[in-house]
């Protein structure tokens, strides 16, 4: 892990990234630090919502802020897996076929309005979401570091969609909202201080060696036995029927957990309390579980059920 120093520095570049990502998703900060605590813990972020609304925007604005580079993949009915991962292409000069990266081949990945594609041309991102690399005739090429999905998705009661499934929504880290904005914050992109006309002005604000560090002190954070009782407890309770049709999978464990650390390491902390947890729990959970309800409202029953650590 880091010297004290060295964290200091890491966590004023990431939080400078944050204050500087504001400005251009004006009144979503509580947005922009979720998906920052997903590429903190190296994760995936599925954005539903309609269109208009700065999904774009907050993708090109993050890879804006740490220098580095962006792709888009705009998902239709007619998409083959070749079209995102990429293709074999014979070279007559050298009597060989050599490959050609797709639009997966950035460190941020913007899949805009995913479940308009088919299910064949979804799966074609399960592998490179899951192993970070992707495998094609064959052979395997490995993904940039770090890489991020954004993918974003229309509302189910939209003509021409396709839902996801389970097993791809489970290789979410996260789901947000945006929304639409407040009174004020509308009024500066009205005004062009907010919005996409300002990302022009953006300027790198952390490194990718900041990023890179900042993701090994995340992982480094130490859990007490009291918190992962109190996971596991949560886990166990969500799988009995009670409140959830369907239990909570392990790696839905592991990362609630670790956006509880990210969460723990933004604030300047060594250690991650159940606040922590608490405050990550429903954008980590509600798109991987079903309930009778509101899934979001059966995840904070769980929560109600059980007691946290003293």
């Amino acid at each position: 892990m880091s010297t004290v120093s060295a964290v200091f520095e890491t966590r004023v570049a990431i939080l400078a990234l944050i204050d500087q990502m504001e400005t251009v998703l004006a009144g979503k900060r509580g947005v922009v630090e979720n998906v920052v605590i997903a590429l903190l813990a190296n994760g995936h972020v599925l954005i539903e919502d309609i269109p208009g609304v700065g999904k774009t925007t907050l993708a090109r604005g993050l890879a804006a802020g740490l220098d580095t580079d962006f792709g888009r993949i705009q998902f239709t009915a007619d998409m083959l897996p070749a079209d995102i991962i990429g293709v074999q292409v014979f070279d007559p000069a050298d009597r060989h076929f050599v490959f050609h990266n797709g639009p997966i081949f950035h460190h941020i990945v913007l899949a805009d309005e995913i479940n308009r594609a088919t299910p064949k041309a979804q799966s074609a991102l399960l592998q490179a979401m899951e192993e970070r690399q992707v495998s094609v005739d064959q052979e395997t090429h490995n993904l940039p570091d770090p890489f991020l999905v954004m993918a974003t998705q229309n509302p189910t009661e939209h003509l021409g969609t396709f839902p996801l499934p389970e097993s791809q929504l489970d290789r979410f880290f996260m789901r947000v909202n945006l929304g639409y904005p407040d009174e004020e914050a509308e009024r500066r992109v009205l005004m062009g201080e907010a919005g996409r006309s300002q990302l022009s002005r953006l300027r790198p604000a952390a490194s990718m060696h900041a990023l890179l560090q900042a993701q090994r002190d995340v992982a480094a954070m130490p859990v007490s036995d009291a918190l992962l009782n109190y996971l596991l407890a949560l886990l166990q309770l969500s799988r009995s029927g009670e409140v959830l049709r369907h239990g909570m999978s392990p790696r839905a464990g592991q990362d609630v957990l670790a956006a509880a650390k990210a969460r723990a390491w933004l604030d300047g902390r060594d250690y991650v309390s159940a606040a922590d947890l608490q405050s990550v729990w429903v954008p980590c959970l509600a798109h991987r579980v079903q309930a009778e309800g509101d899934p979001e409202a059966g995840l904070m029953l769980l929560l109600d059920k059980q007691s946290p650590p003293a």
